[in-house]
């Protein structure tokens, strides 16, 4: 797929853009610059989180408990018109801890969205993101952090040492990722390889 657009020009793209739009009061092009820059930094959270062996045997086991399995992607229109979001709050939680304020006032600066809109938002996107991992968890076998790691890896279009992570989220050059990263990555540099994340959370190939 050719990028972010042709991502937020499928069905479901559209649906979850124009949801966001009328529980926030925001426009549809200002959802989807949220939408474009949020799903990124989220996985670029996520990622960061394997860096420790808590947070990856957390978020490992938290994809294979069966409850983020997928089934969200298939009605999305349902989870976001029931309003309960307190489930994204808590993985929120876990996957940004103290840096929450950090992403929400980046990606408000990011998009020009009142950061009290973002935080709005962020639980919305944070369960459609566990659910697609969740789903690829269980598809590929998934059963330990290395493996996870290695998924991640993979879904970022990365290979080996090379991965396009770290040249996508590793934009301050220490050889970690973390928040600061994900966040730099919004910037619009090299976002080919989530770009086709992103399109294969969608259905899009």
């Amino acid at each position: 797929m050719s990028g972010i657009t042709d991502l937020l020009n499928s069905d479901m793209g559209k649906e979850l853009v124009s949801s966001i739009s009328q529980k926030t009061g925001i426009d549809a092009s200002q959802a989807t610059n949220v939408v474009s820059s949020g799903l990124p930094a989220l996985m670029g959270a996520m990622q960061n989180n394997l860096s420790s062996a808590d947070g990856a045997s957390g978020l490992l086991s938290a994809l294979t408990s069966g409850k983020h399995d997928g089934s969200i992607l298939d009605n999305l229109g349902g989870f976001l018109n029931g309003g309960d979001f307190s489930d994204g709050s808590k993985i929120l939680g876990h996957v940004l801890g103290g840096n929450q304020d950090t992403m929400v006032q980046g990606l408000s600066s990011k998009t020009g969205v009142d950061s009290s809109i973002i935080s709005k938002i962020l639980p919305m996107l944070a369960p459609i993101v566990m659910g697609y991992l969740g789903k690829q968890t269980k598809s590929k076998g998934v059963s330990n952090s290395s493996d996870l790691g290695g998924m991640l890896g993979g879904l970022l279009g990365g290979s080996g040492g090379n991965s396009i992570l770290t040249s996508v989220l590793d934009q301050n050059g220490d050889g970690k990722l973390d928040v600061s990263d994900a966040m730099s990555a919004l910037s619009g540099k090299k976002k080919g390889g989530l770009a086709g994340l992103l399109g294969g959370l969608f259905g899009k190939k």
